[in-house]
């Protein structure tokens, strides 16, 4: 299954045609920049009303690749698979992805959302761990009260876990470059005994940072940060560490990087940038930051059309919009006809990469569908 082939529901987007897009004409230069652009057809024609003369007109860029990542789509995936193979209720703890529109519409299908294990009742319901992975412990009461469990931890968010687990054995305290209380950071603070594992949040605390082995120290991070605040931490820990270990390259998954680029190219020929997802985000509220930090005079994050200021687009005449990686297509084309409303809109795709990854179900869910 690719990283598109989703639920029906989360997906309604009509299929874009690839097309050529002058680039001069959204920055005056005369050469393409090595951006490879699409032009959506059949979203340029997207109308909720009656085109009318007093209708002003709105550019709409759409950032490409927005959304759904393939970690997303697995979790999904899982909840769908195991109300399909178990029936409901199937528990979930804590939201299976960070996105309000997603958990109600699995809530509707028979999911039930916990924040704990002790929230579970005995039996044979199974329980699913989010995308954002859990602490040793939660598993380990999970098995000690016979319940019957599904990983949907993200593979990259697992990729992070064993990383810290390995530098750990071989001696090294762990650094963890993240923000306190994300439910990735406290599954991968969780990964390792207490005392051994350092959450490391900004610049300053790295000033104030004097770990007792300073010569045997290893890094990781969380996976849903900005690529640049990561690069200066890791630069400064380097720097204050000339000896300290990690990864070839840093642990922000490849989906983070890359709806990060397409803001940065779009962002700065708008006038405003609209992220589509919940305010309990990490990804989608860093998607918003960059479009800030790159100049963008207005940004907003809403999950929903009806969260749109609508004052503080009145001027706005190029509109950059993209989606966090829970963020279902769905509610972009709700943000478009909310626009479309409104204004006489056309909309094109600035596409920076083609995304293909996929990942399997976890193997009890495999070996099931196989029967």
């Amino acid at each position: 299954m690719g990283v598109h082939d989703t639920n029906e529901e989360f997906d309604g987007a009509p299929r874009a045609s690839r097309a050529v897009l002058r680039y001069e004409r959204l920055t005056g230069a005369t050469q393409p920049r090595h951006i490879p652009v699409i032009m959506s057809d059949a979203l340029s024609t997207t109308q909720t009303a009656p085109v009318t003369g007093d209708k002003p007109p709105l550019e709409i860029l759409l950032c490409a690749p927005r959304g759904f990542c393939a970690g997303v789509v697995r979790a999904i995936d899982v909840v769908e698979r195991a109300l399909a193979i178990y029936g409901p209720p199937v528990y979930v703890r804590h939201e299976i992805v960070h996105n309000k529109y997603v958990v109600e519409s699995l809530k509707r299908k028979g999911a039930v959302f916990v924040r704990e294990l002790d929230e579970v009742p005995d039996g044979s319901a199974p329980v699913i761990f989010s995308a954002h992975g859990v602490a040793k412990t939660v598993p380990s009461n999970a098995d000690s009260r016979g319940l019957t469990t599904i990983d949907a931890t993200c593979p990259l968010v697992t990729k992070v876990h064993r990383e810290a687990e390995i530098h750990h054995k071989r001696g090294r305290h762990v650094l963890l470059v993240g923000h306190s209380g994300h439910p990735e950071v406290v599954g991968t603070m969780g990964q390792l005994p207490k005392g051994s594992i350092t959450l490391v949040e900004d610049l300053e605390q790295i000033a104030a940072l004097e770990p007792e082995n300073r010569d045997n120290l290893a890094w990781v991070t969380q996976t849903t940060l900005s690529v640049d605040d990561t690069h200066h931490i890791v630069e400064a820990l380097k720097k204050k560490f000339p000896t300290i270990t990690g990864p070839h390259k840093d642990d922000i998954c490849y989906a983070t990087t890359n709806r990060q680029e397409a803001v940065k190219q779009v962002a700065p020929l708008v006038d405003a940038v609209i992220v589509v997802g919940s305010s309990n985000s990490s990804n989608s509220q860093r998607l918003r930051e960059v479009a800030e930090r790159v100049g963008c005079p207005i940004t907003r994050l809403v999950l929903r059309a009806e969260e749109i200021d609508w004052d503080a687009f009145k001027d706005v005449r190029r509109l950059g919009l993209t989606a966090g990686a829970s963020a279902p297509e769905v509610l972009v084309e709700e943000i478009i006809d909310a626009f479309a409303a409104r204004y006489t809109v056309t909309v094109d795709t600035v596409s920076t990469v083609v995304e293909d990854m996929s990942f399997p179900l976890p193997r009890e869910l495999r070996s099931e569908a196989a029967e």
